[in-house]
């Protein structure tokens, strides 16, 4: 697998010791905190405006990762309605093991975002 050619990821980091379980993997819930981050700026970009999470749907975890991987974050439109946006949400990682490096798939999630005007009320999203 490679990191597709005809997408920007959203967000890439590299996975630290300090994101570690006690297992020596990179904990979960650094992981969907990551995700959550790159869905919202996406969501942001969409919807024109200040977004909130709602749900986060299907989160499945693949694959481990590990310290030093770099995580490249990719987002795409499922669906959107008048006020919320659903963002799939695609994890990969670039593993470098020598002079070895693989690229996998390892979680992806469908998040739902609201977008919020300033008193935080639900807004309408317009596409243009």
């Amino acid at each position: 697998m490679e990191l597709p050619q005809d997408k920007h990821a959203v967000l890439r980091i590299m996975a630290r010791p300090s994101d570690v379980n006690i297992a020596g993997d990179i904990f979960g819930g650094w992981l969907m905190s990551q995700c959550d981050i790159a869905g919202g700026i996406y969501a942001h970009r969409i919807a024109g405006g200040r977004v909130v999470t709602v749900a986060v749907n299907n989160f499945q975890f693949i694959a481990p990762v590990l310290v030093a991987d770099i995580v490249s974050i990719y987002a795409d439109t499922m669906r959107i309605g008048t006020s919320s946006i659903t963002v799939k949400v695609t994890v990969l990682i670039e593993r470098r093991d020598g002079k070895k490096e693989t690229t996998m798939k390892v979680a992806e999630a469908d998040i739902v975002y609201v977008h919020i005007d300033e008193n935080r009320q639900p807004a309408a999203i317009t596409q243009e």
